[in-house]
């Protein structure tokens, strides 16, 4: 049984036009392409087995054929990446045990999420679904409050019982805290990261759903899994001194570029 990870990738962003294509400058002034730095992403976890780009757009494909990537054509009509993955999966054929659906636009993602997030979903044989939270301290949660002051959409917040399942995902800060918190502190509130691992079943009942308020509403994928009534077992993952951060708007480029310094990636 093995691992295929799945990096669905559009161009036509609503929020954010030719996203895949943004140039990311690293620490040493090294220029790559988003799209080529989520492969990287993928192509640094152990334990997988195929990593392919799934997009519908030519200068996508082309792009990502130029630096190495595996690429899958798929319908422009795919709404989310979830669906892409999903007609990816149904393309290439084989007996996967895990399909990971690695989005195209978190460059930062440290390959340990996604390997934590591979063996919860062996620990868990009765999970459908499987994402990584990570903690917020007070820095990354005041900039989740800085975006939504300012009118922006930043990252998603989860919030879980104590069996580790999602009870649900927002793109407002979700519990709601009145605190202040320093830098360093821990809060209560996790950073939904964008990855997600699926048993093939699951994945490809996902396209046979309609789309639920709740997903209308929040215009989150994952909402769909839990308005039919499937379990998504949340991963809570370590940051191990990392920033991470998703290219949701064009103003995030500076942002992650600055943790890329920070960081010293190149």
């Amino acid at each position: 049984m093995s691992v295929l990870v799945v990096i669905p990738a559009r161009y036509a962003s609503s929020r954010y036009p030719g996203k895949p294509l943004a140039v990311l400058r690293g620490a040493d002034g090294t220029e790559k392409s988003l799209i080529e730095r989520s492969w990287l992403a993928a192509t640094s976890v152990s334990g997988v087995d195929r990593v392919v780009v799934a997009t519908d757009d030519a200068r996508i494909e082309e792009a990502a054929g130029a630096f190495g990537a595996e690429v899958v054509m798929t319908s422009p009509d795919c709404a989310n990446g979830t669906e892409r993955c999903a007609e990816a999966l149904g393309k290439l054929g084989g007996d996967y045990e895990i399909v990971v659906n690695l989005q195209g636009d978190a460059p930062l993602t440290p390959h340990w999420f996604v390997e934590d997030l591979i063996a919860g979903m062996r620990r868990d044989p009765e999970t459908d679904v499987a994402t990584p939270v990570l903690r917020c301290d007070g820095r990354a949660l005041n900039g989740f409050l800085q975006d939504r002051a300012n009118g922006r959409v930043g990252g998603t917040t989860a919030v879980f019982g104590q069996s580790r399942h999602a009870l649900y995902f927002s793109k407002e800060v979700v519990p709601y805290t009145s605190r202040v918190y320093g830098d360093a502190e821990e809060t209560p509130v996790f950073h939904h990261v964008g990855v997600y691992a699926y048993r093939p079943e699951a994945l490809s009942a996902y396209g046979t759903w309609s789309t639920g308020p709740l997903e209308t509403l929040e215009g989150l994928e994952q909402l769909r899994f839990l308005e039919n009534r499937r379990s998504i077992l949340c991963v809570e993952v370590e940051a191990r001194g990392r920033q991470f951060w998703e290219l949701n708007n064009p103003e995030d480029i500076e942002r992650i570029e600055g943790m890329m310094r920070d960081m010293h990636m190149s």
